[in-house]
């Protein structure tokens, strides 16, 4: 193994880690468990890597990047796509968990991605409880359509009893999520500007609190291609396609679109901004996901400069 400097992989499954350092020699493996978390932590600050890469795995990796960031090691969560697209441009079609290491390490090396911050504890257990309330919404979605297509009775009476339990279930989940934000002052502060705006509730001001620790902190360029809403060229030669938005975080990306949706017919910025848009012949996904853009702009401003909706629009003008 080399010295300081590296660049380190680690495929992460449910019960083994495989680590690989670009260029120096073959991956090695370690039991995913507090021991080989442990293990992992030493061998790491040993190394004194110049950046570790994982891939976002559904929170599989949270362990592991907790572990890595408490002992200062620099670490980059990346999006899998990415991964699997550098793989094939480097010719590497087969797909194992040593492999996918030493994939990773040549992606840390080629692409040195910037280490994102690991969220303090209090703003995981909220991001945690966000994706609680999801799963909840979908169950009940699904369990509220089995129940319009069920004709026997026994098995409607036991739907609905679910989907009683479920409505509890998230009604506590959402209390929850209030008290959360009501537990922490600068919490408090952020939702109240960020609700100040029209088609910014509850679940959307949660959201850009848990998923979004940058906000206010990047320019709007910046905060466009971090959430997935800033359009790319597709160019080549003589052609000319059409400009698509592409990467991102997925979720933080669904409740903007939700909120847009909502600003184009409540917000009255956000609502003239979407009718100029079509009038000047703008297809309607594309004007939404302009209204979405300028959105995140507004509130990222909001939040660099402390200031409420109707004082960032009095400014605008």
């Amino acid at each position: 193994m080399s010295t300081s400097g590296s660049f380190i992989g680690i495929d992460i499954a449910k019960t083994q880690l495989d680590l690989a350092v670009h260029g120096a020699g073959a991956p090695w493996q370690v039991a995913y468990d507090s021991a080989g978390l442990k293990q992992v932590v030493t061998q790491l600050r040993t190394l004194a890597p110049t950046l570790i890469v994982v891939e976002a795995t559904g929170g599989l990796e949270i362990r592991l990047v907790s572990a890595l960031v408490a002992t200062s090691l620099p670490v980059a969560v990346v999006n899998p796509r990415q991964v699997r697209a550098f793989a094939h441009a480097a010719g590497i079609l087969a797909k194992t968990d040593r492999l996918d290491a030493q994939v990773l390490a040549q992606f840390a090396a080629a692409m040195q991605p910037t280490p994102r911050p690991q969220p303090d504890a209090a703003t995981q257990q909220l991001s945690a409880v966000l994706a609680r309330r999801q799963q909840v919404v979908d169950m009940l979605t699904a369990e509220k359509n089995r129940l319009s297509q069920q004709l026997e009775s026994a098995l409607r009476k036991r739907l609905r009893a679910h989907i009683t339990w479920l409505a509890k279930e998230l009604e506590r989940t959402e209390q929850e999520l209030t008290q959360l934000i009501q537990q922490s002052p600068a919490w408090r502060a952020q939702d109240d500007l960020l609700q100040s705006a029209k088609g910014v509730g509850p679940v959307f001001s949660q959201t850009l609190l848990a998923e979004v620790p940058e906000l206010g902190q990047l320019n709007r360029k910046q905060m466009a291609a971090l959430i997935g809403v800033a359009p790319f060229n597709r160019e080549s030669g003589g052609y000319r396609g059409k400009r698509r938005i592409w990467g991102g975080r997925a979720r933080v990306r669904a409740v903007l679109y939700m909120g847009a949706l909502v600003a184009t017919r409540h917000n009255p910025v956000i609502k003239a901004f979407y009718e100029r848009l079509l009038a000047a012949g703008k297809e309607k996904k594309v004007a939404l996901t302009a209204c979405m853009r300028k959105l995140l702009t507004i509130l990222n401003a909001m939040i660099k400069q402390q200031t409420k909706w109707q004082d960032i629009r009095m400014k605008a003008h």
